[in-house]
């Protein structure tokens, strides 16, 4: 397998969490996403993921994937052992709830090209753009709090790692590197502490941008 990576992607760090934890290897290729001219935006990475986004997989059949959450829900069904989600089919939906709610409601909100043009808006300088994310993280944490109280075990969802740990760690990595104490939300600060302990978690999470 070849993952198309930059270290400083918490999206990345997804997917090198679950490949980490299944104990898979993944050639890593990489494709800055930052600066005056990306690889990201170059037509050749273009033509291979029309997005222009990281990451992407080219798997050991030669086919590419995109989109973190996609390729980790197929790492799972492709190697089953250990296991991503939890077997009962309701704390399986409550794993992907969170998971989304941090894909699809924070990071979304995140990411370079949201930030880029927060930026070309006329009034909106980098202190605005900051108080946007940590706005928007503050939310999405609250959130998965609110959804975490639900919950009872070791993790977020059970007594091992799901997809809503691995979409939750390098979230919360981001969070702090913005200013944001995790101490306001007291269920993700317990499950990050344990998340900590794990190697594929800590030697995978999200690289501070230079």
């Amino acid at each position: 397998m070849k993952l198309f990576e930059t270290r400083i992607s918490s999206a990345v760090a997804r997917v090198r969490i679950a490949l980490a934890l299944k104990g898979l290897q993944a050639e890593a290729d990489e494709v800055a996403i930052l600066g005056a001219n990306p690889r990201s935006q170059s037509p050749e990475y273009r033509q291979l993921n029309p997005q222009g986004l990281v990451p992407a997989l080219l798997t050991d059949d030669g086919d590419l994937l995109t989109q973190s959450l996609a390729i980790i829900e197929y790492l799972d069904e492709r190697y089953p052992h250990p296991p991503l989600l939890p077997e009962n089919l309701v704390a399986r939906a409550q794993a992907r709830a969170i998971a989304l709610t941090i894909a699809a409601e924070v990071h979304a909100l995140l990411t370079p090209r949201v930030a880029a043009r927060l930026k070309s808006i006329p009034g909106v300088d980098a202190e605005s753009a900051l108080a946007w994310n940590r706005h928007w993280i503050a939310e999405g944490l609250s959130s998965v709090e609110g959804l975490l109280a639900r919950q009872q075990g070791t993790y977020c969802v059970g007594e091992r790692p799901s997809i809503a740990d691995i979409l939750l760690f390098p979230q919360a990595i981001n969070a702090e590197r913005a200013g944001i104490a995790l101490s306001a939300w007291p269920r993700i600060e317990a499950v990050m502490t344990r998340l900590r302990a794990i190697p594929a978690f800590v030697e995978n999470g999200p690289a501070p941008r230079q």
